[in-house]
């Protein structure tokens, strides 16, 4: 038992001191950390990648429209595969990942022009997504309908925070240019709380809501803990010898 509490005292504040993620974040306090990058609000129009689920109608020809193409994809779009390309009837398959919506449309419009007189296509992915995690009610994908929400609407969509939920440090993560990821700090309880819930969130972007301090100290806790019910295990039966022998 000498060695045994120093021991456990030892595991409990090395475990404590730790650099875990939760606690490094929540001493952001709704400063950018030096990996991250300050994300402008700007609004970007989408750009259609691999695998995206995609929705076509041209006007006056239903039967080129992604609608009329089967039952199982009017529910799920049509798919753009792996190498960005998009089948469609008469044009066979054209290329669109990389393209912004608007530009995609136009040039599914340009070349169904080679067999319709002027057509009008209308073009939209249509599982476009953020993604919600950490401490909120319903964690998961969020649908964008309208290619973006604020903040404060997508974390009332994930059912608000949870009580553990530490208001000052919500993490943001964009996807930037050249594959880069931006990330971004915020807080909700500052003086620009009403601008930081106006953030524009976008499809594939990320919203992590970070534990309190108190619940990642628990969290930790809760790791450690089993290590010291194995420790105890083991010394058991040792200190009843010990004890019977006195």
């Amino acid at each position: 038992m000498r060695y045994l509490l120093p021991l456990l005292a030892f595991l409990l504040l090395n475990a404590c001191s730790s650099k875990d993620e939760h606690i490094l974040f929540n001493k952001a306090q709704n400063k950018q950390s030096t990996m991250s990058t300050e994300v402008d609000n700007v609004r970007l129009e989408y750009k259609v990648r691999p695998y995206d689920r995609v929705s076509i109608m041209v006007y006056k020809h239903p039967e080129l429209s992604s609608t009329t193409l089967g039952n199982a994809q009017f529910e799920r779009g049509l798919l753009v595969n792996s190498k960005g390309f998009l089948r469609l009837p008469l044009i066979n398959k054209i290329q669109i990942a990389g393209l912004s919506q608007t530009d995609a449309e136009e040039k599914i419009s340009q070349a169904y022009a080679t067999y319709l007189k002027n057509p009008d296509v209308q073009f939209e992915v249509i599982n476009k997504r953020a993604y919600v995690i950490g401490e909120v009610k319903n964690p998961g994908e969020i649908p964008l309908v309208n290619e973006h929400l604020t903040l404060l609407q997508i974390l009332a969509k994930a059912g608000d925070l949870t009580e553990t939920a530490n208001r000052n440090s919500i993490l943001i993560l964009k996807n930037g240019q050249m594959s880069k990821v931006n990330t971004r700090v915020v807080s909700l309880t500052d003086a620009n709380a009403i601008a930081t819930a106006s953030l524009i969130i976008e499809p594939n972007d990320i919203v992590y809501v970070m534990p309190n301090g108190m619940k990642a100290f628990n969290t930790k806790v809760n790791e450690v803990a089993p290590v010291f019910q194995l420790i105890a295990n083991i010394l058991q039966p040792f200190i009843g010898v010990r004890l019977l022998t006195q």
